[in-house]
C-alpha cells in the first residue's frame, strides 16, 4: 500500500480546482442560491479524478524500456545515449522522463517530456560529454505519466542500473583515420609537406608508366629488358616514436572542460595511430615525480589496444615532475635513435631553464620534440582594449607571459630540441603536423 501512494502524484491542475471549489463554497454562504453549485462541481471533479486513477493503474506494467548506452565513452566528444519506450496502455498518455545520470555530469533538471501515442513506441535521444575518464554509473529510469485529462501522475521505475568506462577520445582518433584514407586530411588543419628528393629505403624496380619521374629510370634493367624501368621508394618504416606525458601538477590546468593533461593523451591516441598507419613503431612514457607507465615501441596489431588501456588509467598528480628520472628511463630503456614527443606545460622561463639541462641530454642522443601550451585565457586578456591604469597594467603582464612561451621556443630550437607552442585546442593539429613533416624530410 506504501508503494502504491508513493506512486501517486497530484498535478498542479488538482489544486486549482481545489482552490476554485472552495472560493464557490465560500460564496455559498453569501448567495444560497449558488449552493448547489459547489457540491455538483466536487461530484463531477471526484469521479473524473477517480477515472483517471483507475485508468493509469488499469495495466500492472505501464511500460517497455530500453537503455542503450555505447559500449565506453569517448572523452570530450558528445556520446549518445538512447532511451525506447513502448506504451502499453490502450490511450495516449504523456510522460516525463527523468533519467538519472552520472554524478560527474551534475546535472539536477535532466527530464524530456513527450507524448506516446496508444501502443506505441518512442524513442527518446540525447548526448553527454563527459570531461574526465572513469567510470561513469547510471541509475534507473523514472517515468511520470499522466492521461490527457492530467490530474495525477503515476511515477514507474524502468530500466536498471548500468556502468559505462570513458576512454581517451578514440572518436577524434577514428575521425583522423577517416580523413586520411580518403586524403581529407586538409579539412581538418593537418598540411601536406612537400617530399625533399626521394625516401633512402628502395622497394622494387617497376615498369615505367606515364606519370613516373623520370630522374628515377633503372638504365641497367631498362637495358637488359629493352623497356623502360624505373625504381620504386617506399616511406622509411619501422621508425620509433615514443609519446612522453608529464602527470605532473602543471598538467592539472583546465582549458575547454578539459585538463591539459587530458588534451595531451588524446593527442597522443591520434599521433600513435597515424604513426601505426605509417608503419612505424609507437610507444608511450608517462612520468611525474615518480616513474609511470613504460610500454615499448612496436608495431603489432594489438599495440593500438595496449596504448588506449594504459592512457586510460592516467591520473595527474599535485607534485612537481623529475626530469632527471625521465632521462634516466630513456637512456637505459630505448637503445635505438627515435622520435621522442614530451607533452609538457612551462608557464615561466624559469621552470623550462631548470629543465634544460635534461632535455640537453635527451636531444643528444633522440630527436626530442617538446610540446607545451598556450595559455588561451591570458593570450585574450592581452588582445583586449585597455580602457584604464589597471587594464594597462594586466594587459603588460599578460603579453609579458605571451612573449616569455614564445621566448621558450627560441631556447628550446637554439639547443637543438623542437619547440612547439600550440593552444589545448589545436594540440593534435599541431603535433600530426610536425610528425609528418619531420616524417617527410627524413629528420628521424
Amino acid at each position: 500500500m506504501l508503494k502504491f501512494f508513493r506512486s501517486i502524484y497530484i498535478s498542479n491542475r488538482v489544486y486549482w480546482v481545489l482552490v476554485i471549489l472552495v472560493i464557490l463554497f465560500t460564496l455559498s454562504f453569501f448567495f444560497p442560491v449558488l449552493s448547489a453549485v459547489p457540491r455538483i462541481g466536487l461530484l463531477v471533479f471526484g469521479f473524473f479524478l477517480l477515472l483517471d486513477m483507475l485508468l493509469l493503474y488499469s495495466v500492472r506494467t505501464p511500460f517497455r524500456l530500453t537503455r542503450t548506452l555505447p559500449e565506453r565513452f569517448s572523452n570530450g566528444d558528445n556520446n549518445p545515449v538512447n532511451i525506447y519506450i513502448r506504451n502499453r496502455y490502450r490511450f495516449p498518455v504523456f510522460i516525463t522522463v527523468i533519467d538519472e545520470l552520472p554524478e560527474q555530469f551534475q546535472k539536477r533538471d535532466f527530464r524530456v517530456h513527450t507524448a506516446v501515442s496508444a501502443g506505441a513506441e518512442k524513442n527518446i535521444s540525447y548526448s553527454l560529454q563527459p570531461a574526465e575518464r572513469g567510470k561513469y554509473g547510471f541509475g534507473i529510469v523514472n517515468v511520470y505519466a499522466s492521461t490527457p485529462a492530467g490530474l495525477i501522475q503515476r511515477r514507474c521505475y524502468c530500466g536498471e542500473e548500468s556502468e559505462v568506462s570513458c576512454y581517451p577520445s578514440f572518436h577524434q582518433m577514428r575521425r583522423y583515420q577517416i580523413l586520411a584514407i580518403s586524403n581529407r586530411l586538409q579539412e581538418i588543419g593537418v598540411k601536406q609537406v612537400r617530399r625533399l628528393g626521394h625516401s633512402m629505403e628502395f622497394e622494387q624496380i617497376k615498369d615505367y608508366v606515364k606519370g613516373d619521374d623520370i630522374r628515377t629510370v633503372n638504365w641497367k634493367a631498362t637495358a637488359r629488358r629493352s623497356q623502360l624501368m624505373v625504381n620504386s621508394y617506399a616511406d622509411e618504416k619501422s621508425q620509433q616514436i615514443y609519446c612522453v606525458i608529464n602527470k605532473g601538477r602543471v598538467m592539472k590546468m583546465p582549458f575547454d572542460g578539459l585538463s591539459l593533461l587530458d588534451h595531451a593523451i588524446n593527442a597522443t591516441l591520434v599521433l600513435t595511430n597515424v604513426a601505426l598507419n605509417k608503419q612505424d613503431k609507437a610507444g608511450l612514457i608517462t612520468f611525474s615525480d615518480k616513474l609511470g607507465t613504460f610500454l615499448p615501441a612496436d608495431r603489432k596489431p594489438t599495440q593500438m589496444n595496449h596504448l588506449l588501456e594504459s592512457l586510460y588509467g592516467q591520473e595527474t598528480t599535485f607534485l612537481e615532475s623529475d626530469f632527471e628520472k625521465l632521462y634516466g628511463l630513456i637512456r637505459t630503456r630505448m637503445t635505438h635513435r627515435s622520435l621522442v614527443v614530451l607533452f609538457t606545460n612551462f608557464e615561466s622561463f624559469s621552470s623550462m631553464e631548470r629543465e634544460l639541462p635534461y632535455l640537453r641530454k635527451i636531444a643528444a642522443h633522440h630527436l626530442l620534440m617538446v610540446v607545451f601550451f598556450e595559455n588561451t585565457e591570458i593570450k585574450k586578456l592581452g588582445e583586449t582594449k585597455a580602457v584604464n591604469v589597471g587594464q594597462v597594467y594586466t594587459k603588460v603582464i599578460a603579453e609579458k607571459f605571451a612573449f616569455e612561451k614564445r621566448k621558450m621556443v627560441r631556447e628550446l630550437n637554439s639547443h637543438g630540441i623542437i619547440g612547439v607552442l600550440t593552444t589545448p585546442a589545436e594540440l593534435t593539429v599541431n603535433a600530426v603536423n610536425r610528425y609528418l613533416e619531420l616524417k617527410t624530410r627524413r629528420a628521424i
